[in-house]
């Protein structure tokens, strides 16, 4: 009897690295596979690895047909090389460790927008505005251990996925106090990019930040330590840190539905605001969103999203293949 052919998928960040195996044709798994990206000094470690675990999880023998990747970095180039981690591979070599008929690598943020065209309303949380206007373009952003940024394009057969590297364009505050959390970073980075705030890191960027400039010792050094300190209000600089994070989500959210007439809504992913959605929800971040001058009146009707399923990289890669 002839093998029954299955599927791999996986989203690959700067500190986790997530599988799915599927039955071919599936979009969701019962089999997830999680691991951190540090505890292996090179990606060809875990395939090992993996390959074990997902024989002995799921009596899938053989390779797999098709192998999906989705990466946080450039994805259109033979070499891989992770932004945020030590890991990179060649397409190349990819084939030869999966050994698969099929393989396509896409930027992470190319995953999280095909994820968002399966997303039911008790998967997200939406943060001000109206009804999205059907058949324009939609904003997705979203914190990490990086930032990335992705748009869909509707078009009479579907929708396209837009892949960016918007996280990386330049950070510009809106305020006084943005603009010495500025002139505090560039003594660090010379150039600070929108990741630099608005990401896992960000958040520990700005509170050592204000730290600095309230000549304050800082007494946290990882995310988990700031939020949690902000949250039960027992550090001042922690949620000056953590309110100033979200009112720049919210300016860059913002900027990102102005350069795309985003108009069929704005949608916030990423495994990092999640963890504090309802100091986010009750932030300045939809004040920051709308607050563009002439253009208020052109941002208010436009819903933001707050996506709270965390596979959503997982079911993009596999809308992926679905879609091939």
């Amino acid at each position: 009897m002839a093998q029954q052919r299955w599927n791999l998928v996986a989203d690959i960040g700067g500190t986790n690295a997530r599988f799915a195996a599927l039955h071919e044709g599936q979009l969701e798994s019962e089999f997830e596979f999680y691991h951190s990206v540090e505890e292996y000094p090179s990606f060809s470690d875990l395939v090992v690895k993996l390959r074990d675990e997902i024989a002995d999880a799921t009596g899938f023998a053989g390779a797999p047909h098709s192998v999906c990747l989705a990466v946080a970095c450039p994805a259109d180039v033979e070499h891989i090389s992770f932004t945020n981690s030590h890991w990179d591979f060649t397409k190349t070599q990819l084939k030869q460790w999966f050994g698969c008929e099929q393989l396509v690598v896409i930027n992470d943020f190319e995953a999280i927008a095909h994820g968002i065209t399966e997303l039911g309303p008790e998967d997200v949380i939406q943060i001000g505005g109206g009804e999205p206007q059907v058949h324009k373009p939609i904003g997705i952003l979203g914190a990490g251990t990086g930032l990335g940024m992705a748009a869909l394009i509707s078009h009479s057969d579907g929708y396209h996925v837009l892949d960016t590297e918007g996280g990386h364009a330049d950070f510009a505050p809106v305020d006084q106090r943005q603009m010495e959390l500025l002139t505090c970073l560039r003594q660090t980075y010379k150039r600070v990019s929108l990741e630099r705030v608005l990401s896992g890191k960000g958040i520990v960027n700005i509170y050592q930040a204000i730290c600095q400039m309230e000549q304050t010792p800082a007494q946290f050094a990882t995310p988990p330590e700031v939020v949690a300190a902000a949250l039960d209000g027992s550090d001042p600089q922690a949620l000056a840190a953590l309110n100033m994070f979200c009112e720049s989500m919210g300016a860059a959210a913002g900027n990102l539905a102005l350069t795309l007439g985003a108009r069929g809504g704005i949608y916030i992913a990423g495994g990092v605001v999640p963890r504090f959605s309802d100091f986010f929800v009750s932030s300045g971040f939809r004040k920051k969103f709308e607050d563009k001058g002439r253009f208020v009146s052109y941002l208010q009707p436009i819903p933001v999203y707050l996506v709270m399923r965390n596979n959503l990289g997982l079911l993009g890669a596999a809308k992926k293949l679905h879609n091939l």
